[in-house]
């Protein structure tokens, strides 16, 4: 019996100055560090959104949408009727210094870095899945080959992204 701690997306972008920023949210960092020595994990995983520039859920990219609004956004890869999906200001743009992990977060070399929103077409809150269950991502067979039966999560956003982070 394995345990598992999945960091969610403590990433510039979501913490104080970051375009989708949570008000002290490097609050959490401290707590998370000090987590990984109190506790024994088998398996560490830090998510991390990882979108390109011109990614479905940036306001930006959808003439007519509103931030912070779902807009109906249709591609080949959804369903004919499209998907409901909400905008958000840019954020976490691959490469960027937003998308960056922030530095005081502990990672070590061990760690399963997973990154997730890599398809321009849809988004995807979940470290396992993106937001229509079209594409899985490596982690529930990576956590299944460790032999992981407990996950804890833990983040600096309290909303969506972290209650899907699993």
């Amino acid at each position: 019996m394995g345990r598992a701690l999945i960091i969610v997306d403590v990433q510039h972008d979501f913490l104080p100055g970051g375009s989708l920023a949570v008000e002290d949210g490097n609050r959490i960092i401290p707590v998370i560090n000090d987590l990984r020595t109190r506790v024994r994990f088998d398996c560490v995983v830090v998510s991390k959104d990882w979108h390109p520039a011109d990614h479905c859920s940036f306001h930006e990219n959808n003439p007519g949408s509103s931030l912070f609004q779902p807009f109906r956004i249709f591609n080949d890869k959804l369903p004919k009727e499209g998907l409901d999906q909400m905008m958000w200001p840019t954020h976490c743009v691959q490469g960027s210094y937003g998308a960056e992990l922030h530095p005081d977060l502990v990672i070590e070399d061990s760690d399963l870095i997973i990154c997730k929103g890599l398809d321009k077409d849809i988004d995807s809150y979940s470290a396992f899945w993106d937001v229509g269950k079209l594409t899985q991502t490596s982690l529930a067979k990576d956590l299944r080959s460790r032999g992981i039966t407990e996950v804890f999560c833990c983040g600096a956003i309290l909303s969506l992204p972290a209650r899907k982070g699993l």
